[in-house]
């Protein structure tokens, strides 16, 4: 298949297109700077989001987009902050759009990123695909935004698929931050340690995109968490267990409020997501439980 992906070097999209190399997809790295890169066989880049780049000229046909592009969450949320936080996923996704009404045949799909943030928090409540309750909070009101962009898509009879993102565990994201504290023998639970953790190992979050891409009765919105999300206190437990060090030094959830400011939300508060979707159409888990999932990475 011919694959186009945004986003596509970053640390999903680096895995994302190793996967789908391997299987012999070719992969059509959407970036602003195509010139940094050497194309090879079975990967091209190819330039858009610039004045000059006209990316419908040099696609071939697309099976499928896969859109991860937007700017990193992690940062102090000045209004500036928030602001590349929001009009880069809008205007990415805007630009897909255009994108596709450009293409004489149009991809077979479109696999958009969001986020399980369109929840808000809540340490009480769980939530599938078939929960509409959405949150009130900053990553609730862009996931909202994001997500009505991305299903106009749907006017090209493009099959569309909102593909809703866990926390990702692996080598890069905010796993190594969130371990960072054990390495120094200060580690320990977050505030009371009852905010849930919806999780997800980076090889599942590429499994489940390639399930979705090749599944055509998946559509709509698909969360991309491990069946078996823990709370905060869970999950420092088995860090510290894997790592070997203690679990001992809890963090006031004031202090970190306090350094980080708004962005403190994606650490202090959290929300219990099911795949349930993924486990009907019968998608097999890799790493299921959190303790599989930091073993293998860790050992």
């Amino acid at each position: 298949m011919n694959i186009a992906i945004t986003g596509g070097t970053g640390f999903v999209g680096e895995h994302l297109t190793k996967a789908l190399t391997s299987r012999g997809d070719v992969v059509y790295i959407l970036t602003r700077s195509p010139k940094k890169y050497i194309n090879t066989s079975f990967v091209k880049y190819v330039g858009w989001l610039s004045d000059e780049s006209q990316p419908e000229n040099e696609l071939p046909e697309l099976d499928g987009i896969i859109n991860l592009a937007g700017d990193s969450l992690f940062g102090y949320w000045t209004k500036t902050k928030k602001d590349k936080i929001y009009q880069s996923r809008i205007n990415a996704t805007y630009a897909i759009d255009k994108l596709i009404a450009n293409l004489e045949n149009k991809p077979k799909v479109l696999i958009n990123a969001s986020a399980v943030g369109y929840f808000g928090t809540s340490d009480e409540k769980t939530f599938t695909e078939q929960s509409q309750e959405q949150g009130n909070d900053f990553l609730a009101e862009v996931t909202d935004a994001w997500e009505k962009t991305a299903m106009q898509i749907r006017s090209h009879n493009v099959r569309t698929v909102l593909a809703r993102f866990g926390v990702i565990l692996g080598e890069e994201g905010a796993l190594p931050l969130m371990s960072l504290p054990f390495r120094f023998l200060v580690g320990g639970k977050i505030g009371s340690g009852n905010q849930w953790v919806s999780w997800i190992h980076i090889d599942d979050v590429v499994g489940m995109l390639l399930f979705a891409l090749d599944h055509p009765k998946i559509e709509n919105v698909l969360h991309l968490t491990a069946p078996n999300p823990v709370r905060n206190k869970e999950l420092s437990a088995s860090l510290a267990h894997v790592l070997n060090r203690p679990n001992w030094f809890p963090t006031p959830s004031f202090l970190l409020k306090a350094g980080l400011g708004e962005m403190s939300i994606l650490i202090v508060d959290g929300q219990k997501v099911l795949p349930e979707k993924a486990l009907e159409f019968g998608y097999k888990f890799n790493y299921s439980t959190i303790d599989e999932a930091l073993k293998e990475i860790y050992d």
